[in-house]
C-alpha cells in the first residue's frame, strides 16, 4: 500500500536495468527515471523516461535494427519490461527530447502501487 511516510525515493531504488545483445549478455546503467503523467487530455498515459547509458544502448540497438531493417514503427523497439514482480510487454519509443519513452499502463501501475513523481526500477529485456 502507498504510504505517506516518507518520499516515493525512500521506497524504490534508482537503477534501471538494460537488457541488451546475447541472451546471457547482461548491462546495467545506473539511471532515476521518474513516473511522468503524459500531457494530453485524457491524462491516462504514464510513461518513463529512458535516457543516459541505457537509452545509449536502445539507440544503438535501434540503429542496428534499421540497418538490419527489423525495427518497429515510429522507431519503436519491442521490449519485455519488468516493474517490481509485473512482467509486460511493451516498445519503447523514440523521444528528441527525452531519451526513449517506456509507457506504463492503469494495470502496472495499479499492482506496484506507484504515481506519478515516484522513482521506479525497471528492467528491459530486448
Amino acid at each position: 500500500m502507498r504510504s505517506s511516510s516518507g518520499p516515493p525515493a525512500a521506497r524504490t531504488s534508482a537503477i534501471s536495468r538494460c537488457r541488451c545483445g546475447a541472451p546471457n549478455d547482461r548491462a546495467y546503467y545506473p539511471h532515476r527515471p521518474a513516473l511522468a503523467l503524459d500531457g494530453g487530455t485524457n491524462g491516462t498515459w504514464h510513461f518513463l523516461t529512458i535516457d543516459g547509458a541505457a537509452g545509449e544502448a536502445l539507440s544503438a540497438t535501434a540503429l542496428m535494427r534499421r540497418l538490419e531493417r527489423t525495427i518497429g514503427g515510429f522507431g519503436s523497439l519491442k521490449v519485455r519490461a519488468t516493474i517490481g514482480d509485473t512482467v509486460f510487454a511493451t516498445s519503447v519509443f523514440p523521444s528528441r527530447e527525452q531519451g526513449w519513452m517506456l509507457p506504463v499502463k492503469a494495470a502496472v501501475r495499479r499492482s506496484e502501487d506507484l504515481a506519478e513523481g515516484d522513482l521506479v526500477t525497471v528492467t528491459l529485456e530486448l
